[in-house]
Parts: structure tokens; C-alpha cells; sequence
């Protein structure tokens, strides 16, 4: 996945993950309990500032969130639609 790296960077940076391995196929929703509600809101502001894109309120599902890969696939849709 082309964004996985940088969307693995954020996702350990924002949710303060130093001792977790993360990779393209980590689930994350129901596997990372750090990724809550709340933050899922900063996971999406810090990829917004990190990638220069907008993810608008439908784009935020658990169909998004439910991998690392799935994730980068969002972002990788964000930037080419732009």
C-alpha cells in the first residue's frame, strides 16, 4: 500500500504507540484500544495536516478504520481526487 508508512508514522505519533508494531495488515478498530472515539478525531486531524486533505464526516467509517491498509487506501483516494 503506497500511504502505509506514513499513515503508520501518524497513527504511532498521534495515539502514542512507541512500543506497538504496526504493519499494512494491523487491524486497528476493536484491536488497538487507544484508537477510540476521541481518538479517531485526532487521527483524522494529524492526517489532514500530514497529507494536505480534507476527510469529510462521510468518509469516517469503521469500513475506514478497520485496517491500516484501508486507511491508506482512504488517503490515497483523498489525494487523487485532489
Amino acid at each position: 500500500m503506497k500511504y502505509a508508512n506514513e499513515v503508520i508514522h501518524v497513527l504511532k505519533h498521534t495515539l502514542q504507540l512507541n512500543n506497538i508494531q504496526l504493519k499494512s495488515n494491523t487491524l486497528l478498530l476493536g484491536n488497538l484500544p487507544e484508537l477510540d472515539s476521541m481518538a479517531i478525531v485526532s487521527v483524522i486531524t494529524a492526517l489532514e495536516e500530514n497529507f494536505d486533505i480534507i476527510v469529510d464526516d462521510e468518509d469516517i467509517s469503521a469500513e475506514h478504520f478497520q485496517s491500516v491498509s484501508s486507511l491508506a487506501a482512504l488517503i490515497e483516494d483523498k489525494l487523487n481526487a485532489a
